[in-house]
């Protein structure tokens, strides 16, 4: 049987190696002058669990790592993300 906090936990990590190939596939698109991914789907991501992945990815692939805005928009996902994962684990 899952328990709840194994449910997350799954679900984090599923979306962590989903944030980080998503920015993978961004950086290629940049150095190759394609189309990217909207920064709006990075935090997406990010806010629904899969921040770890994605803070992984920027600084192993030194992306999305100094712009100032994305950052603070990043963190704040971050925050929103662990706030609401405390919320609901806390319900168990």
């Amino acid at each position: 049987m899952w328990t709840l906090p194994l449910l997350v936990a799954g679900i984090y990590l599923g979306l962590s190696v989903l944030a980080f190939i998503v920015y993978a596939a961004d950086k290629s698109a940049a150095r190759k002058g394609l189309r990217r991914t909207p920064e709006n789907t990075l935090h997406l991501l990010a806010v629904a669990g899969g921040w770890p992945g994605a803070l992984v990815a920027q600084r192993v692939l030194r992306h999305k790592s100094s712009k100032r805005s994305f950052q603070n928009a990043f963190w704040v996902t971050v925050a929103l993300n662990c706030a609401a994962a405390g919320w609901l684990l806390s319900m168990t």
